[in-house]
């Protein structure tokens, strides 16, 4: 079952997905018996989620896909470690997936409780706390010479800046990534996904995947 398809294909193919759920005109495709049978000794996902554990964030929910068609990873805030980073690369060098998206979503609590921990020094308790440093690094030096610092700046904002960062990370933390964008295998897409509406805006881009069309790009 090795894939055939360009990262911009496999980029397409997400977009049209989540264009389906947005108008509620989902095709549930990958989820028979058939299918269950066909992916019961190997795999071959089209792509890499590296998204939130937010329980209103699921990839294959969201982006209308089903069994086999992506490999996800998940961690609160999207935030990365040496598991996850190999995580990644199993995807993208064992199983041959020509696209990873981080996938962020608007009002994260992980990026809310790191923008309370610049402000006012208060940190969770526990190895949630581990979760907000590891946010604190990507939105530390926006505040830098505004008026009000952090607090002032939008949520969405730090949010994004987040994304932006994980996608820059994973380029430069991950060799195998690097070397796989440089030849055109792979490419890394950020993405931030709307609660309210359900649509999945582009972020931040490596890599060619093509034309974004219809895709939002906030501003």
């Amino acid at each position: 079952m090795p894939n055939h398809i360009t990262p911009a294909a496999a980029w397409a193919r997400l977009v049209d997905g989540n264009q389906r759920f947005v108008r509620g005109e989902m095709e549930h495709p990958s989820q028979g018996v058939d299918r269950r049978a066909e992916v019961s000794t190997e795999q071959a996902p089209f792509a890499v989620i590296f998204g939130c554990a937010d329980s209103r964030v699921a990839a294959e929910i969201i982006f209308d896909q089903g069994l086999g068609d992506l490999f996800v990873v998940r961690t609160a805030g999207h935030v990365l470690d040496t598991t996850v980073v190999g995580s990644i690369e199993y995807g993208v060098d064992l199983l041959d997936a020509p696209l990873v998206v981080v996938l962020a979503h608007d009002q994260c609590g992980a990026v809310a409780a790191a923008a309370r921990a610049l402000t006012t020094g208060e940190l969770p308790r526990g190895f949630v706390r581990a979760i907000v440093d590891r946010v604190i690094p990507s939105i530390v030096g926006m505040g830098e010479g505004g008026v009000g610092g952090i607090s002032s700046l939008d949520p969405q904002d730090l949010g994004r800046e987040h994304t932006r960062h994980t996608v820059q990370m994973l380029q430069s933390y991950s060799a195998g990534l690097s070397e796989a964008i440089e030849q055109g295998r792979c490419a890394i897409v950020g993405v931030e996904y709307t609660l309210a509406d359900g649509q999945v805006s582009l972020v931040e881009s490596v890599g060619d995947v093509g034309d974004v069309g219809d895709v939002a790009v906030p501003a």
